[in-house]
């Protein structure tokens, strides 16, 4: 499957969570016969994973799963999809809403020892833009109306208007270049664009940073995606069409803050 034109054609965000999925679907299911494999034995598979508190994971691993054998079933390597049917586990809603005085003590840190992390930040946060899409940006999507961003789950490509602060964004992570990378936005003083656990290990550390500065008051429980839900959150207006998702169902799962109603009079 990893070498068919499906895979092929996948995002490449998409293409790298399928081969950490892979990774573990061999280490349990690599030496047993593909037309032995069962139901059941996926349910035991994804049991044991939520044993060891891994839930959404699993979840993701079972779609991977039925996303390989229905491509096997199609081209006759198999007499059935054994992923079918398989329940996958309850997940609760994401509702971690940053704060913006948590966002900017964040930042903060970011701008004194991380600045490509800090410009990551603010791009992904003025575009609603997921992780890989502002880390892998090229120079050639900095457009005169703004920057061309295709998003990585739905595809939509949409080009996000300048304003001042996502300008002073994209400059501070250039300026960072002393050897040009005519590629990449993103690069070290060298002009390598660095793999993208680099940023997550910068904002793991700018976050515990940033709390042990204000003598811990700051929860770190969110992440770098969630900067896309306050993105959405914050935004005032069409919040589909700003985010670039397909349906306002997928709009609603990053539309998180707490909206203050009027009460009966």
């Amino acid at each position: 499957y990893m070498a068919s034109v499906n895979h092929r054609d996948l995002m490449p965000r998409t293409k790298l969570d399928y081969a950490r999925y892979a990774e573990k679907f061999i280490s349990g299911f690599g030496q047993m016969n593909r037309h032995r494999i069962k139901p059941h034995h996926i349910r035991q598979y994804m049991d044991k994973r939520k044993e060891g508190g891994v839930t959404t994971q699993a979840n993701r691993e079972r779609s991977f799963l039925s996303t390989v054998f229905a491509w096997a079933y199609e081209n006759g390597k198999v007499r059935i999809n054994p992923a079918i049917g398989v329940k996958d586990f309850k997940e609760p809603p994401r509702e971690r809403y940053i704060e913006d005085w948590e966002y900017f003590l964040w930042l903060a840190e970011a701008y004194i020892k991380w600045p490509l992390l800090a410009a990551a930040m603010e791009i992904s946060y003025c575009c609603a833009a997921r992780e890989a899409d502002v880390w892998n940006l090229e120079r050639e999507k900095l457009l005169e109306e703004g920057i061309k961003i295709r998003q990585g789950k739905t595809g939509k490509i949409q080009i996000k208007e300048w304003n001042p602060r996502l300008r002073a964004a994209v400059d501070l992570a250039l300026s960072v270049q002393k050897l040009t990378n005519f590629k990449w936005v993103f690069c070290d003083k060298k002009g390598h664009h660095p793999a993208q656990g680099a940023l997550q290990e910068w904002a793991l550390l700018a976050k515990r940073k940033a709390k042990s500065e204000y003598n811990g008051v700051l929860n770190i429980d969110f992440t770098f995606h969630d900067i896309k839900a306050k993105a959405i959150s914050d935004f005032e207006g069409n919040k589909q069409e700003f985010s670039g998702h397909k349906t306002q169902s997928q709009v609603a799962i990053y539309d998180r803050k707490v909206k203050v109603t009027p009460t009966l009079k």
